[in-house]
């Protein structure tokens, strides 16, 4: 019998820490080893997961084989810190809206241990990534505009989410620009006509919405929708379980859920 991946679960507490740890539970060949949240519950009992006791962000890291975490942008630095002062465990990261010093911090991080970073779990929406890569460098910006919409739940923090931009890139990749170049987030008042090549964005905020993401390619004439809807968190919990079984044994390296797909190479 193949030897267990020990998972360790940063946020236990929240939404997202619940659902992986659920995943875990449905998933052969991986454990939870470990669960913790915000300094200050170290101890607490979390009674939704057998209760288990909460340990330290420290302790954490020094009981598993990769830690998923979908926190927010501070305790995911604070995350990475520790993995290059430890060299390990390996990270599976699905916090968004972090800073450049934070994402340096992740990148360093990565050149010590094997980092899966994605905007997004789901097989789905890496499926819909490639599809908007393809239709984007078949359909020219001067006849094609491309709107991305996203809309979530109210208590998301950042916008537009980290789906919604790597949509972004995947459509500005496809007309080889930078999105950095087209993107186009606010519009407001009197803004003049649209450029050509702009990738708009727009944001909707409300409820309990998991995820809606859509690319519309919109012609004089015609218009083409791709779209994906996610239903409950459990499928970004499971995409990250995956990536967590990936990532054993595999060097140090940033990492996507397109090489854990293996749609790289």
């Amino acid at each position: 019998m193949a030897e267990q991946v020990r998972i360790g679960i940063a946020g236990a507490l929240g939404r997202m820490g619940r659902a992986v740890a659920a995943a875990v539970e449905a998933r052969d060949g991986v454990s939870i080893a470990c669960l913790y949240d915000a300094p200050g519950t170290e101890g607490q009992i979390a009674e939704h997961e057998r209760g288990r006791v909460l340990v330290t962000r420290e302790e954490a890291l020094s009981s598993c084989d990769a830690v998923i975490d979908f926190t927010v942008p501070e305790a995911t630095a604070k995350l990475a810190r520790l993995a290059i002062e430890k060299g390990g465990p390996a990270l599976i990261i699905g916090s968004t809206g972090l800073s450049a010093e934070q994402e340096a911090l992740i990148a360093e991080a990565a050149k010590r241990v094997p980092v899966v970073r994605s905007g997004n779990f789901s097989l789905g929406v890496n499926t819909l990534m490639g599809l908007v890569r393809q239709t984007a460098a078949k359909l020219g910006p001067r006849a094609w505009d491309i709107e991305i919409f996203e809309a979530h739940h109210k208590r998301k923090v950042d916008a537009p989410s980290g789906t919604a931009l790597m949509l972004g890139a995947a459509a500005a990749d496809g007309r080889g620009v930078g999105l950095g170049q087209v993107s186009e987030r606010a519009r407001d008042g009197i803004t003049g006509p649209r450029k050509e090549g702009a990738i708009g964005f727009s944001v909707s905020r409300g409820g309990g919405i998991v995820g809606e993401h859509s690319v519309s390619f919109i012609a004089e004439d015609e218009i083409i929708t791709l779209s994906h809807s996610a239903r409950d968190r459990s499928l970004f919990a499971r995409g990250a379980v995956e990536a967590a079984l990936w990532a054993k044994g595999k060097p140090a390296g940033l990492y996507d859920m397109m090489d854990v797909l293996g749609f790289k190479g």
